[in-house]
Protein backbone atom coordinates (compact mmCIF):
# COMPACT_ATOMS: atom_id res chain seq x y z
CA UNK A 1 0.00 0.00 0.00
CA UNK A 2 1.14 3.22 -0.98
CA UNK A 3 2.53 5.58 2.22
CA UNK A 4 2.23 9.39 1.58
CA UNK A 5 3.72 10.21 4.62
CA UNK A 6 5.60 9.06 8.11
CA UNK A 7 6.45 10.73 11.28
CA UNK A 8 8.19 9.49 14.30
CA UNK A 9 8.30 10.81 17.62
CA UNK A 10 9.91 10.47 20.39
CA UNK A 11 9.89 11.86 24.08
CA UNK A 12 10.08 11.38 27.61
CA UNK A 13 7.11 10.09 29.59
CA UNK A 14 6.40 13.64 30.96
CA UNK A 15 2.85 14.95 31.44
CA UNK A 16 3.58 18.09 29.83
CA UNK A 17 4.73 15.80 26.41
CA UNK A 18 0.76 15.21 26.05
CA UNK A 19 0.04 18.14 24.37
CA UNK A 20 2.63 17.83 22.49
CA UNK A 21 1.92 14.79 21.27
CA UNK A 22 -1.98 15.71 20.88
CA UNK A 23 -1.54 18.69 18.28
CA UNK A 24 1.77 16.96 16.56
CA UNK A 25 -0.24 13.92 15.34
CA UNK A 26 -3.29 16.30 14.90
CA UNK A 27 -1.55 18.52 12.80
CA UNK A 28 -0.20 15.18 10.36
CA UNK A 29 -3.51 13.98 10.54
CA UNK A 30 -4.96 16.84 8.80
CA UNK A 31 -2.80 15.59 5.65
CA UNK A 32 -5.73 13.70 4.95
CA UNK A 33 -9.54 14.43 4.61
CA UNK A 34 -10.44 14.28 8.15
CA UNK A 35 -13.53 16.32 9.21
CA UNK A 36 -13.10 18.44 12.32
CA UNK A 37 -14.78 15.35 14.50
CA UNK A 38 -12.22 13.39 13.41
CA UNK A 39 -9.07 15.23 14.14
CA UNK A 40 -10.49 16.05 17.75
CA UNK A 41 -11.16 12.49 18.39
CA UNK A 42 -7.84 11.44 17.23
CA UNK A 43 -6.76 14.34 19.79
CA UNK A 44 -8.58 12.09 22.52
CA UNK A 45 -6.98 9.13 21.00
CA UNK A 46 -3.81 10.43 21.50
CA UNK A 47 -4.00 12.06 24.66
CA UNK A 48 -5.25 8.74 26.22
CA UNK A 49 -2.46 6.48 24.57
CA UNK A 50 0.24 9.04 25.73
CA UNK A 51 -1.04 9.15 29.09
CA UNK A 52 -1.52 5.17 29.66
CA UNK A 53 2.07 5.11 28.75
CA UNK A 54 3.20 8.40 30.94
CA UNK A 55 0.93 7.74 33.97
CA UNK A 56 0.53 4.09 34.21
CA UNK A 57 3.50 2.24 32.13
CA UNK A 58 6.06 4.10 34.11
CA UNK A 59 4.19 4.97 36.87
CA UNK A 60 5.53 8.54 37.01
CA UNK A 61 9.74 7.12 36.76
CA UNK A 62 10.72 8.70 33.39
CA UNK A 63 11.73 6.65 30.36
CA UNK A 64 10.77 7.25 26.91
CA UNK A 65 7.51 7.31 24.38
CA UNK A 66 7.52 6.66 20.91
CA UNK A 67 4.83 7.32 18.64
CA UNK A 68 4.84 6.44 14.98
CA UNK A 69 2.19 7.78 12.43
CA UNK A 70 1.75 6.53 8.62
CA UNK A 71 -0.57 8.13 6.15
CA UNK A 72 -2.15 5.97 3.50
CA UNK A 73 -4.24 7.09 1.17
CA UNK A 74 -7.41 5.94 2.68
CA UNK A 75 -6.04 5.94 6.82
CA UNK A 76 -3.75 6.92 9.39
CA UNK A 77 -1.84 4.22 11.37
CA UNK A 78 -0.80 5.46 14.85
CA UNK A 79 1.53 2.97 17.10
CA UNK A 80 2.38 4.62 20.97
CA UNK A 81 4.79 2.44 22.71
CA UNK A 82 7.04 2.27 26.00
CA UNK A 83 8.96 0.28 27.55
CA UNK A 84 7.13 0.35 31.41
CA UNK A 85 5.79 -1.83 33.22
CA UNK A 86 3.48 -3.52 30.78
CA UNK A 87 -0.36 -4.65 31.60
CA UNK A 88 -1.06 -7.71 33.57
CA UNK A 89 -3.98 -8.82 31.64
CA UNK A 90 -4.95 -6.83 28.76
CA UNK A 91 -8.67 -7.94 28.41
CA UNK A 92 -9.28 -6.63 31.74
CA UNK A 93 -7.58 -3.40 31.28
CA UNK A 94 -10.49 -3.19 28.11
CA UNK A 95 -13.09 -3.05 30.21
CA UNK A 96 -14.99 0.38 30.70
CA UNK A 97 -14.14 1.88 34.24
CA UNK A 98 -11.10 -0.18 35.05
CA UNK A 99 -7.91 1.40 36.50
CA UNK A 100 -5.05 0.55 38.84
CA UNK A 101 -5.17 4.30 39.99
CA UNK A 102 -7.80 5.47 42.56
CA UNK A 103 -7.94 9.16 41.06
CA UNK A 104 -8.78 7.99 37.30
CA UNK A 105 -12.29 7.08 35.42
CA UNK A 106 -10.52 4.32 33.54
CA UNK A 107 -12.16 4.79 30.23
CA UNK A 108 -8.64 5.41 28.33
CA UNK A 109 -9.06 2.12 25.83
CA UNK A 110 -12.43 2.34 26.07
CA UNK A 111 -12.18 6.17 24.21
CA UNK A 112 -9.70 4.24 21.84
CA UNK A 113 -11.50 1.91 20.66
CA UNK A 114 -14.80 3.98 20.04
CA UNK A 115 -13.02 6.47 18.16
CA UNK A 116 -10.60 4.47 15.93
CA UNK A 117 -11.44 1.59 13.57
CA UNK A 118 -9.13 -1.12 14.42
CA UNK A 119 -7.31 -1.17 17.82
CA UNK A 120 -4.29 -4.02 18.49
CA UNK A 121 -2.83 -4.24 22.34
CA UNK A 122 0.00 -6.10 22.71
CA UNK A 123 2.29 -6.00 26.26
CA UNK A 124 4.50 -7.87 28.18
CA UNK A 125 4.65 -7.09 31.77
CA UNK A 126 7.97 -5.45 32.66
CA UNK A 127 8.70 -5.43 29.23
CA UNK A 128 6.16 -2.48 28.10
CA UNK A 129 3.17 -1.84 25.92
CA UNK A 130 2.52 -1.33 22.15
CA UNK A 131 -0.90 0.00 20.76
CA UNK A 132 -1.28 0.21 17.00
CA UNK A 133 -4.95 1.72 16.38
CA UNK A 134 -6.40 3.03 12.59
CA UNK A 135 -8.41 5.46 11.35
CA UNK A 136 -10.08 6.05 8.07
CA UNK A 137 -11.88 9.41 6.98
CA UNK A 138 -15.60 9.40 7.14
CA UNK A 139 -16.67 7.77 4.10
CA UNK A 140 -13.55 6.42 2.76
CA UNK A 141 -13.19 2.83 2.82
CA UNK A 142 -9.65 1.21 3.78
CA UNK A 143 -8.35 -0.73 0.95
CA UNK A 144 -7.40 -4.46 1.60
Amino acid sequence: MEVLNQLKLEFLSKPENIGLARLTVASFAAQLDFTLSEIEELKVVVSEAVSNAVLHGYAHKEGMVRIEATLYPDKLELVVADQGQGIEDIDQAREPAYTTTPDRMGLGFTFIESFMDEVEIQSQPGQGTWIRMTKSPEGKEPEV
